[in-house]
């Protein structure tokens, strides 16, 4: 796609947001608006016919809604698409992703209206990265996904449940920590590792994933129902457990302390011009600091360097740090930078992750030695 402005055509049923998210993305001279289609049957049309390069993609339409046609396009003719979705479709959001949408934007409300332009930096932002991802691996992230489900279908995924966030009996202190970095593409990978890690695992597992405030308990919320794992959003002075997933807020940042009775939780404000929250160089850095040899960074897809920093410091301290093939990732940035810095040990695939993540929680069990004859 070098060399020429980005074809994007606009899916949404409500009139006024095609032409509000339409007069947004020419506001990039790098961007040409070739196509509006007011439902999923139409958009179809417009891809065959105007071989868009780009799509934003409502959810909620008539005749064809946006999962159905998710699930045709991928399959006739992937191409990278953006969902914009209301808070209010939360849990809808991350059944899109599973289908091989390349990321979201939350609108700022429930109605339509001018406020729609407040995402306006964030879309052309996501738009950008467009030309640097591999559809390729969307595409096998939700068929390998869809393997894992078996014969049960995206939509047949429990929706969000407010009501899962009960306390959970106590598992004890965790034997080592896996922390986990990811953005623009993170969400599915995250799912797929997850649900391939065996939860008889000794460790705690901490995720600093890129994504908006008001989304992160649902994606936990929706985690918790399909891995083994027990997954919560993080809350502040949590007693770290093994076995349980602790997804950081994402207007927050995740770290850990001593704590009076052993390693807990801290969800801590983004400090004053961080422009990166939650952050995986924070998450790495202070698990390092207290665990060393018995932590492990892993660093997934993502645009930018975030993690490189911490992955660097951990590595110092003793720590394992892996990271997912920037060849095989959707978004090569994050990986890359850590492996540039030269404190990677192993890169990895998505799919051999679990091998080398259950190696080190391994070797964090403690060592028995044999009785003398």
């Amino acid at each position: 796609m070098d060399g020429h402005k980005l074809r994007a055509l606009v899916v949404d049923d409500s009139a006024y947001n095609r032409q509000t998210i339409a007069a947004m993305l020419e506001l990039d001279p790098g961007v040409e608006v070739i196509g509006r289609a007011s439902n999923g049957k139409e958009a179809l049309r417009m891809v065959f016919d105007l071989q868009p390069d780009v799509i934003t993609l409502d959810l909620e339409m008539p005749e064809m809604d946006g999962f159905a046609f998710l699930r045709v396009l991928m399959a006739k003719k992937p191409l990278p698409v953006i969902v914009v979705s209301g808070h209010a479709e939360r849990d809808h959001v991350f059944r899109a992703l599973e289908l091989g949408a390349l990321d979201f934007i939350a609108k700022p409300g429930r109605h339509i209206g001018p406020d729609l332009r407040t995402i306006q930096e964030d879309l052309l932002a996501k738009l950008r990265v467009v030309r640097r991802l591999s559809v390729v691996r969307l595409l096998q992230r939700a068929q390998h996904l869809a393997e894992q489900r078996g014969e049960r279908t995206t939509l047949e995924v429990p929706a969000f449940d407010s009501g899962r966030y009960e306390p959970q009996k106590r598992r004890g202190p965790p034997l080592g920590v896996l922390g986990i970095a990811a953005s623009t593409g993170g969400p599915p990978a995250l799912q797929q590792l997850l649900c391939a890690l065996p939860v008889t695992l000794p460790i705690a597992i901490l995720v600093a994933q890129h994504m908006p405030a008001r989304f992160t308990r649902a994606f936990a919320a929706r985690l918790d129902k399909i891995c083994s794992f027990h997954v919560c959003e993080a809350t502040d002075q949590q007693e770290l457990q093994a076995g349980v997933v602790y997804i950081a807020p994402g207007a927050a940042n995740l770290e850990i302390d001593a704590g009076p009775t052993g390693p807990r939780v801290r969800v801590r404000p983004p400090r004053s011009g961080a422009t990166i929250v939650p952050s995986g160089d924070l998450l790495f850095k202070t698990v390092s600091d207290l665990f060393g040899p018995r932590f492990c960074a892993l660093i997934l897809t993502g645009m930018g360097s975030d993690g490189r920093e911490g992955a660097e410091l951990a590595k110092r301290l003793g720590a394992t740090v892996l990271a997912e093939d920037p060849n095989t990732a959707v978004m090569p940035g994050m990986p890359a930078a850590a492996i540039d810095a030269g404190v990677v040990d192993s890169v990895l695939s998505l799919e051999e992750l679990p091998v080398a993540i259950q190696r080190f929680a391994d070797a964090c069990r403690p060592r028995v030695e044999p009785l003398l004859p």
